[in-house]
């Protein structure tokens, strides 16, 4: 069975009543609206620089700064020395860890961002759960919705596991490493220290310290110049 010890350290989050007698630790994610309603104390700790929207059901702790246009709509709990990055869209449920970069025009939806985690560049994280120092290169898309009818179904150890969830993105495992323009397809689970390289489209699970990339080959051919040019 997949547990969450197989993915994450517990002691780099505050919130690791989330993930207490769980099956999977998909199920977090079930658990995250009401446990953020129950525990939010909304308070301002940290520092804009320029005009930032922030609800009213939203914590955000010192040192984290706060760049001009972020909108945050809470409820969200956010932690200490973050980055919110020009344009950042931090949407309802949210938990962003210490240390944690959350980049221009990205955006982010009913997720878990653990410590150091960074989503920094064009990035869409929905129903997901990010461990300790993943990163995400410029426009990975973690996508949370199938387009045909039922639940998302996790493939792991050659059988599928249906999650109970019509949304669910992806699990990132501890400082996995996702490449630029990678698209993670609903319920795909990277293990620790796993690299997914640029351009992939990848769905299912990658066990810990894999690497995923396309064997497409690249052509180079001779550019013949046009008649009459130099």
């Amino acid at each position: 069975m997949l547990t969450t010890a197989d993915l994450f350290d517990l002691t780099q989050t505050e919130h690791k009543a989330l993930f207490e007698n769980l099956q999977y630790p998909w199920e977090a994610l079930q658990r995250l609206a009401s446990y953020i309603e129950a525990n939010v104390r909304p308070e301002l700790k940290n520092r804009c620089d320029g005009v930032a929207y922030i609800g009213d059901k939203v914590y955000i702790g010192e040192g984290t700064v706060v760049e001009d246009g972020a909108m945050i709509k809470g409820p969200a709990i956010i932690g200490r020395n973050c980055r919110i990055r020009h344009n950042a869209y931090i949407r309802e449920h949210v938990i962003v860890g210490d240390n944690c970069v959350v980049g221009n025009a990205c955006e982010i939806k009913h997720s878990i961002l653990f410590n150091g985690a960074q989503v920094p560049h064009f990035n869409y994280v929905g129903d997901s759960i990010l461990g300790h120092r993943a990163h995400l290169g410029a426009g990975v898309i973690l996508s949370n919705f199938r387009s045909l009818p039922g639940n998302i179904t996790v493939e792991w150890n050659g059988r599928r596991v249906d999650t109970g969830l019509r949304k669910l993105g992806a699990l990132l495992g501890d400082f996995c490493e996702i490449g630029c323009q990678a698209v993670l397809n609903p319920g795909s689970i990277i293990g620790r220290r796993a690299v997914v390289y640029p351009s992939v489209n990848w769905r299912g699970y990658l066990p810990a310290d894999r690497i995923a990339k396309n064997r497409a080959s690249i052509e180079v051919v001779e550019r013949k110049p046009e008649p009459g040019t130099p």
